[in-house]
């Protein structure tokens, strides 16, 4: 009897070693019905083009070895194109979280901007209707123009510029202001260099001659330098936001070489022809060959840590109160400049209209109507009827808009306005936007240079004591890990790392490239974002400057950077 259980005994070691070595390393065992069946589950291509049993095929390129398989040349084929789409689409899957933030957060400021555009542009429009109503109607385009550019410039749009807007805005304002406030009631009748149809003519010609005349004195420049420094900070924002979604979608956009598909194939699938459609590759070997797909991703590293440090920077400074609500209080003024530079040309008017009638011809008074009687002792002279019309300096306490009234508004205070706008309540404050958005993105400093990882990432969720290496069965890989630059790269074992991939080469460029302009536009130097560095050994915990305390409430804890080390911790301990 003990004889017969020692038999039952080598019996059943007999049987599992049998189903181990079927299930490990064996294309004969059922022919290639595992291969056919993880070929169809994939979709990898035409089923048919599966031998049912092992063969030689010497046409290989890429899975060869001795002996009988189940892969064909076609095989292969099918396995490099639907490699590198897995590959892509793992792509997207992983940045299309980021792709969202920054997304959604350029909407956000941009709709704040919106609001806060909208605002007051209707204070001015209010302005103009309350203390000028002659100008009101004709005037009502011009600002709302006017504002259209401020909106464009602080939307980042790099075809909008300030001093333009603001001075075409102040080139239309000249010929409403000389006929309908420095020469109420004169029309002009043209010398013979005019025909006598040439109003256009005339209003064309105090446009041309605005800033050589200077109707209203400093005010338009300092309308443009008080923009200018208000509004920087948040065109900034705009401008880099729409520079990180650029380089998110030129990674989605890159093409995977064909060594990198070679590569990919013969990590992922010449296991297959081996019968092997279970076993993983080592991580030592997945982390080479994604490096070098993604050679070009691992280059946009460094300049785009430096952009979300950027960013950072930026959220932190409109965050603080002194910074939103400067921008707010500079667009408020924006009333303020206009009329001072209205009541400025009144107060100059004789001045204005003898240089003017020297540039564009003089102009003769029409006789003036009162009660009826053309020359009514009441008729004033332009000098006089001026004198009368100069109002006192304007109070912007309370102006009528529309449906509502906006009372009260001091430019000195420095609480935060609210931003109630067209959009009413869908708007959020500048100060919760920015310090929301400076947490989230902090999340990110790291991504391209551990996106490799993290596709190599599902590969380890299931340990294993032996792994695929490329061509055989190993207990662990014996190949040496690169790093992840392009000069590393050349020495990779598993495939030939040439060159970057021009769209990504292109992006990392216009990266450094806007980064560095943005920089000194603002004045910022560039050893600050190192000092950064430096302080914070280089980690994604960096702070910023911020200008408050930041809590796991605020949405501010580095976890995707402790995650992102942990990866990068377990990845190399795995690879020895």
């Amino acid at each position: 009897m003990f004889r017969a259980v020692l038999q039952n005994a080598d019996l059943c070691r007999v049987i599992f070693y049998l189903v181990l070595t079927s299930g490990c390393g064996s294309a004969n065992a059922d022919g290639c019905h595992e291969v056919k069946t993880a070929y169809m589950m994939r979709q990898i291509g035409q089923v048919e083009l599966v031998p049912e049993n092992p063969q030689t095929d010497n046409s290989l390129q890429v899975c060869i070895h001795s002996g009988p398989g189940c892969c064909t040349s076609k095989m292969e084929d099918s396995y490099m194109a639907a490699v590198r789409s897995e590959t892509q689409q793992k792509i997207r899957s992983y940045s299309f979280e980021l792709k969202y933030l920054i997304a959604g957060h350029r909407k956000a400021y941009q709709d704040t901007f919106d609001s806060l555009v909208s605002f007051t542009s209707n204070l001015t429009s209010a302005l103009l209707d309350s203390a000028y109503s002659s100008l009101a109607s004709d005037c009502r385009p011009h600002v709302l123009q006017l504002f259209n550019d401020i909106n464009g410039h602080l939307s980042g749009d790099p075809n909008s510029f300030l001093e333009k807007g603001v001075g075409s805005f102040f080139n239309d304002l000249f010929p409403l202001v000389y006929r309908q406030l420095l020469n109420p009631g004169i029309g002009h009748t043209t010398p013979k260099s005019f025909s006598s149809s040439s109003s256009t003519s005339y209003k064309d010609c105090l446009r041309m001659t605005r800033q050589d005349i200077s109707p209203f004195g400093p005010h338009p420049q300092l309308l443009v330098s008080s923009l200018s420094h208000a509004l920087g900070v948040g065109r900034t924002v705009s401008r880099l936001l729409r520079l990180a979604g650029d380089v998110v979608d030129a990674t989605e956009k890159a093409t995977l070489s064909r060594d990198c598909g070679r590569g990919l194939v013969r990590m992922q699938y010449c296991s297959h022809c081996r019968g092997l459609t279970l076993i993983r590759p080592c991580i030592g070997l997945c982390v080479n060959v994604m490096r070098g797909c993604l050679v070009g991703i691992s280059e946009l590293a460094a300049p785009w840590r430096n952009l979300v440090v950027f960013l950072q920077r930026l959220a932190s400074t409109l965050a603080t109160s002194s910074n939103h609500n400067s921008m707010e209080l500079a667009l408020l003024a924006v009333r303020n400049h206009v009329n001072d530079a209205i009541l400025h040309a009144q107060l100059h008017g004789p001045r204005i209209t003898a240089i003017v009638e020297k540039v564009c011809g003089p102009q003769v008074a029409h006789p003036r109507m009162v009660s009826g009687h053309p020359n009514s002792s009441h008729a004033t002279t332009p000098t006089a009827r001026l004198t009368q019309r100069i109002p006192k300096r304007v109070a912007l306490t309370s102006f009528s808009m529309g449906s509502g009234a906006y009372s009260n508004v001091q430019l000195q205070s420095q609480r935060s306005f609210p931003l109630k706008g067209s959009r009413g309540d869908k708007s959020r404050s500048l100060k919760k936007l920015s310090r929301e958005f400076e947490g989230s993105i902090q999340r990110y400093q790291l991504f391209f240079s551990e996106l490799p990882e993290m596709l190599c990432e599902s590969e380890m969720a299931v340990e294993q004591h032996t792994c695929w290496s490329g061509q055989d069965v190993v207990e662990s890989y014996a190949g040496r890990v690169v790093g992840s630059t392009l000069k590393a790269q050349r020495e990779n074992p598993e495939m030939t790392v040439r060159n970057m991939d021009p769209v990504l080469r292109a992006a990392k460029q216009r990266l450094e490239q806007i980064t560095q302009e943005l920089l000194l536009e603002l004045g910022w130097a560039r050893t600050a974002i190192r000092k950064d560095e430096e302080e914070d050994g280089g980690s994604a915990e960096t702070d910023a400057g911020s200008g408050y305390d930041c809590d796991d409430e605020d949405g501010c804890e580095a976890s995707g950077e402790v995650k992102a080390r942990d990866r990068k911790n377990k990845i190399l301990d795995t690879c020895g």
